[in-house]
């Protein structure tokens, strides 16, 4: 059947008895801005024999839509379509590739760095630049695929509507769902089967990758690595030039970094510790944790130096006030007070390292922190 015009349906035209008082005087107008009134319109049976390309002329005609102009970037079938298909499908490819490759690095590729300071490169320096890579392309590709997608195999058109408001006939609906999948039709992804394979591919490996380091997070569990540091018993704190630390070192309201005498103990991610020599003042109205009274000596205190919110390093110390500061999220911990925090979103006290000293007048550690130094994690009931 031909398709309906818009002279024997027009858009704005007003049925018969739709609308009694539209055009009587005296009686209400209608609002600004309202939704178009049917004309007579075609019956439900001849929209059902309608083709889904008379539905859409049909639904444009109604909502005042005139298509200016119109252009296909290439004759379907041509080599020219089939060229921009696998320029299309290739990117696809590339970005599910990119996904896999995450995914199987994410357990597989060495990832706890050797802190021995031996000789050699170490690999797991290379775990996050390889995820951050790989995550990068995987998106970047799907981009690409989209974009070429867009430009060489979906048709160029402008078109010109006439906005309104208020709610649509069914009529209205009909069309609009037709041209709707007149829309997706016009993508081409059920005609281009390499197309629609490759988007597939692409984005099952990105939603398995948005998943994958949750799962590679059990995977890859810690154990109870993360309830112990270098730290032990009688181990002398060492500065940053590895020598020794005695108390004559440091002058009062002063802060130096220590770290355990082990192998690659000055880049130990979790033994890193922060000595502090309170001011005499501060160290007479010194506070301890319950439990933690002797873990002091004299006006010397040792903290972890490592945040318990996002485990940033609190490596800033105001003299006058005894407060450590976290630069990352300006949390704020009392020395005075057992490190407790007092401003910013940390919620717990930095872990106290016991000190001494030992027979030489150096400081050592009496033992292991005894509580997970850093951010809060699910096995820990502190």
């Amino acid at each position: 059947m031909s398709t309906p015009t818009s002279a024997e349906y027009p858009a704005g035209g007003a049925r018969s008895g739709a609308h009694p008082d539209a055009a009587q005087p005296g009686g209400s107008q209608p609002m600004a801005g309202s939704p178009p009134v049917g004309g007579p319109g075609p019956s439900d049976a001849e929209l059902a024999e309608m083709s889904r390309a008379e539905l859409v002329t049909l639904g444009g005609e109604m909502d005042g839509v005139r298509v200016v102009y119109t252009e296909h970037p290439a004759e379907p079938g041509s080599r020219m379509e089939r060229r921009a298909e696998r320029q299309v499908a290739l990117a696809f490819t590339a970005a599910g590739l990119s996904g896999v490759a995450f995914m199987v690095l994410f357990p597989a590729w060495p990832w706890r760095q050797d802190y021995d300071g031996g000789a050699g490169f170490d690999l797991a320096s290379l775990f996050t630049p390889l995820l951050g890579l790989t995550l990068g392309l995987a998106l970047a590709f799907v981009g690409i695929g989209v974009v070429l997608w867009a430009k060489k195999l979906m048709p160029y058109e402008v078109v010109v509507q006439d906005r309104h408001e208020g709610a649509s006939p069914e009529i209205e609906r009909q069309t609009t769902a037709a041209t709707l999948l007149s829309g997706l039709d016009d993508t081409g992804i059920g005609r281009h089967s390499l197309v629609r394979r490759s988007l597939l591919f692409a984005g099952g490996a990105l939603g398995l990758l948005a998943l994958f380091p949750i799962v590679g997070g059990f995977v890859k569990k810690p154990g109870d690595k993360l309830f112990a540091t270098p730290w032990q018993t009688g181990m002398r704190l060492l500065g940053v030039n590895g020598v020794p630390v005695r108390p004559e070192d440091m002058r009062a309201g002063s802060l130096q970094t220590v770290f355990p005498p082990v192998e690659g103990g000055n880049r130990s991610p979790d033994g890193v510790t922060m000595l502090i020599r309170l001011l005499p003042t501060q160290a007479e109205g010194y506070r301890s944790r319950a439990g933690q009274e002797d873990y002091r000596w004299n006006d010397f205190v040792a903290f972890s130096k490592i945040c318990t919110h996002a485990g940033c390093p609190v490596s800033l110390y105001e003299q006058e006030t005894a407060l450590i500061l976290c630069p990352c999220h300006q949390s704020q911990f009392d020395a005075t007070d057992g490190a407790k925090p007092i401003f910013g979103p940390a919620t717990r006290s930095l872990p106290q390292l016991a000190i001494n000293l030992d027979a030489d007048g150096y400081f050592v550690a009496k033992g292991d922190y005894n509580e997970p130094i850093g951010p809060a994690f699910w096995e820990r009931s502190s």
